[in-house]
């Protein structure tokens, strides 16, 4: 299951393999999209006679496996395995690669829910990790210890937006026996494909860019190696955090136009980014795609363009930060991402609250923007008169 067709092997466009990956029309009624298979479970031709492999939804579903191919065609992998949500995912392979004893290095300004299981769950089953920042290749360097089994990044990271340089960290986790996971959430495969980086595996909450509506829960692991595609695909079974077939259909319904948003996001978060830049209350304005962005020269080496999210410093501290937040119209106030509305939150409260007090919390000034594909103008407006 997962592993995408030879009719997509070949270097057709991005948005082509959107549309067409795993989605050819069904064979029955000739219907363009893929059917929702709400079934729990397929009838045999005879004991263990399986009609295309399938037997029970946990296991494997036509609609799943629709997006699996299409999710690991998007990444230029092999294989790919959705997961109920991106957390669901993470677990997934964390537990493939780590057993106690072992040790990972993670981003000292991680996702706060990445943080939360690493720190809270897998310390109390003898993992050990370390931060480091994604934007220093010799800190990870440094942070790795002989029992290091694996190196997580995520970059641009949450909601800091470092940059890490793929290459280079795969070169320098695969130099210490260690393999390399990429959180691609933010860019999303539009942007950026790691496993062409030298990634072992890329992740995805395909809740946010992917779907992209704010209206399904997902996650992804996808590789090109066949071990690990075969052990993601034991925890999915076994573990059971599968997605159901309307979710895997959303998902997909929203995959369609993933070029094209990531395209909006950019164009308007370079506009936000620029306004906010001249705001006299704004005292930093964090942006990839800024040529003051410490990861700017980086970013656009293994990124086609920039991404949706902009994160801003706050002149006075956080109940000016806060202050901002509740004051927008246009940009929704709630946690999450990479839906086609704006949104806007205060991470230090909200996604982020796991990592108070400990290595990885943030400022307590900032606030992170997700920069829908509304007109541009209204959402600058909407930023300017929320900081008065």
């Amino acid at each position: 299951m997962g592993e995408y067709p030879s009719n997509m092997s070949t270097p057709y466009g991005f948005a082509t393999r959107a549309i067409h990956a795993g989605q050819d029309p069904d064979p029955t009624t000739g219907a363009v999209n893929v059917p929702i298979y709400a079934t729990s479970t397929y009838a045999q031709d005879g004991v263990g006679g399986l009609r295309e492999g399938f037997e029970y939804s946990r296991t494997g579903n036509p609609t799943r496996r629709a997006l699996e191919t299409c999710l690991a065609s998007l990444e230029r992998g092999r294989y790919g395995r959705a997961f109920s949500s991106g957390m669901g995912a993470t677990d997934a392979a964390l537990r493939t690669f780590l057993k106690p004893g072992d040790h990972i290095v993670i981003p000292n300004d991680a996702y706060g829910g990445t943080f939360r299981l690493i720190d809270k769950v897998f310390s109390q089953w003898g993992i050990t990790h370390s931060p480091a920042p994604v934007s220093d290749v010799d800190a990870i360097r440094a942070a790795i210890r002989p029992e290091t089994k694996l190196v997580w990044i995520e970059t641009p990271t949450n909601p800091l937006l470092n940059i890490g340089d793929i290459a280079a960290i795969a070169s320098v986790a695969h130099g210490a026996g260690a393999k390399l996971v990429v959180d691609n959430t933010f860019a999303s495969p539009a942007l950026q494909t790691p496993l062409e980086l030298g990634a072992d595996v890329v992740l995805h909450s395909t809740t946010k860019y992917i779907g992209g509506h704010s209206d399904v829960v997902g996650g992804a692991l996808i590789t090109s190696d066949e071990e690990l595609d075969a052990a993601f695909a034991f925890l999915q079974n076994g573990a059971g955090a599968v997605p159901g077939p309307f979710d895997a259909y959303l998902t997909l319904r929203g995959i369609k136009t993933l070029q094209l948003r990531m395209e909006k996001h950019s164009d308007n978060a370079e506009l936000v980014a620029e306004a906010l830049t001249r705001h006299p209350r704004v005292k930093k304005v964090i942006y990839p795609g800024l040529e003051s962005h410490p990861g700017h020269v980086v970013a656009a080496k293994q990124m086609s363009r920039f991404g949706g999210m902009v994160s801003f410093i706050v002149d006075g501290g956080e109940e000016a930060a806060l202050e901002v937040c509740g004051r927008t119209k246009l940009f929704l106030l709630a946690e999450s991402l990479g839906g086609v509305e704006s949104l806007i939150e205060h991470p230090g409260k909200m996604t982020h609250a796991s990592t108070a007090g400990s290595m990885l919390e943030v400022p307590a000034d900032l606030v992170r923007v997700s920069v829908g594909i509304e007109s541009g103008d209204d959402l600058v407006a909407d930023l300017l008169e929320a900081l008065g």
